[in-house]
């Protein structure tokens, strides 16, 4: 039985590209590409002193069209989709959000459009790029921990872009263990194996909390004055964008501006698998964005989410069963999410809502960025309004002790 159960737990990390010790990450990224792809790489590795110069623009119109098709292993696919990724974005916000590219040049449009759609990605930095796959190891013997990591790329923002992706890493690699565990418990209601649905639960919420606890960790890497007015615009997109209204036109693509949304936390596989096994339906507004979010992921961890949806309820297996052991880990699962929620809405207050109304007040806009993105997020979301919309939907999941079949308390 163990042994069917390993294979099953392999052959479901294999489908869904999942690391067992990392999760999502994508194992041992590629930090280089062909010879050919030599301008690619040059213009990604020095791309913080050409925005600071103000020479990166320059440099792109300079750089020939070069065709994908030598990229031939999803890790050299995943790393050029990377290195264009941000490329782009420092291409469009070079001048910061008072004067944004409004055109993405042919060399740059082109092979960024053909990587992404033979990934399944949009063409702009997403949380699995940005995240998921910037990150190498400085002795490879070591652990995986802030001090032993590096990023593959970097924009401006120094130490605070550094440890702002570091430390979203180190996040995403916490969520290993619920992920596995959300896959154990999948397959336990198959088969009513109540004891394994009980561990897998544990497992997610063990992960949950280990999750917030190092998400504290932004608050010594990442200085707020740095994050908003520095490198939170390069990770901003180009819909519901105030600055770019009517998206961005890319050049030898499309005759049309093309709107996406940049870099978000909502873009995080972990997250919508933990909400999808748990039955946590956001309505709405926010539900369909993070509906929308999913067109960011990389399409096997997508396809896990919907496959996560597709099962059968676990809220109501655990109702008809009625176990109080298996209502407490469901409930602690609910907590722990919606405490992970709670202290990110803490942190979106102290990077972005604060910084934004000090510079506000002072008339001085922080390193020039200005203010038209301080009431939205990275994806184009409102942060505040989305993040206490899936906290309060989050915590009425929980089951309520002598609950009856429809989960409200038997009066």
């Amino acid at each position: 039985m163990e042994t069917n159960s390993r294979a099953r737990l392999q052959a479901d990390l294999d489908a869904f590209h999942i690391s067992e010790e990392l999760g999502f990450l994508l194992e041992e990224p590629l930090t280089d590409l062909p010879e050919y792809y030599r301008a690619w790489m040059d213009l990604a590795k020095n791309l913080s002193p050409l925005i600071e110069s103000h020479q990166l623009r320059d440099q792109v119109h300079d750089m020939p069209v070069l065709s994908p098709h030598l990229l031939s292993s999803h890790r050299e696919l995943m790393l050029a989709h990377l290195a264009l990724g941000f490329i782009t974005m420092g291409y469009v916000w070079q001048e910061g959000q008072q004067a944004p590219a409004e055109t993405l040049p042919k060399a740059l449009a082109l092979p960024f459009w053909l990587v992404s759609r033979r990934l399944g990605l949009p063409p702009i930095l997403t949380y699995a790029d940005s995240v998921l796959a910037n990150w190498k190891m400085k002795h490879p013997e070591g652990d995986m921990e802030i001090g032993n990591l590096d990023l593959i790329f970097y924009f401006p923002g120094g130490e605070s872009c550094r440890g702002f992706f570091l430390v979203s890493l180190l996040v995403e690699m916490a969520a290993s263990l619920g992920i596995k565990g959300t896959l154990e418990v999948m397959h336990a209601m198959e088969i009513c194996d109540l004891i394994s649905i009980e561990k897998g639960l544990h497992k997610m919420a063990t992960s949950l909390m280990k999750m917030k606890e190092i998400f504290k960790l932004m608050h010594k890497y990442v200085d707020p004055t740095d994050f908003h007015g520095t490198l939170r615009i390069f990770v901003s997109g180009w819909r519901d964008n105030p600055m770019l209204p009517c998206g961005l036109l890319y050049e030898g693509v499309s005759k049309e501006p093309i709107l996406l949304s940049g870099a978000s936390a909502a873009q995080s596989s972990a997250i919508q698998c933990f909400d999808a096994l748990l039955g946590i339906q956001h309505e709405g507004d926010p539900g369909t964005y993070l509906t929308r979010m999913r067109d960011y992921m990389p399409p096997a961890h997508c396809q896990l989410i919907e496959t996560l949806s597709a099962c059968p309820s676990l809220r109501d297996f655990i109702l008809s069963c009625s176990s109080s052991a298996l209502c407490k880990a469901y409930n602690a699962c609910v907590l722990a999410l919606r405490e992970l929620r709670t202290y990110h809405l803490c942190a979106v207050a102290k990077y972005i809502t604060v910084p934004g109304g000090c510079a506000h007040a002072s008339g001085c806009p922080l390193r020039g960025v200005g203010h038209a993105l301080d009431a939205t997020g990275t994806g184009g979301s409102s942060p505040m309004v989305f993040l206490r919309s899936v906290r309060d939907t989050t915590i009425k999941a929980m089951i309520s002790e002598g609950a009856d079949a429809s989960g409200s308390p038997v009066m």
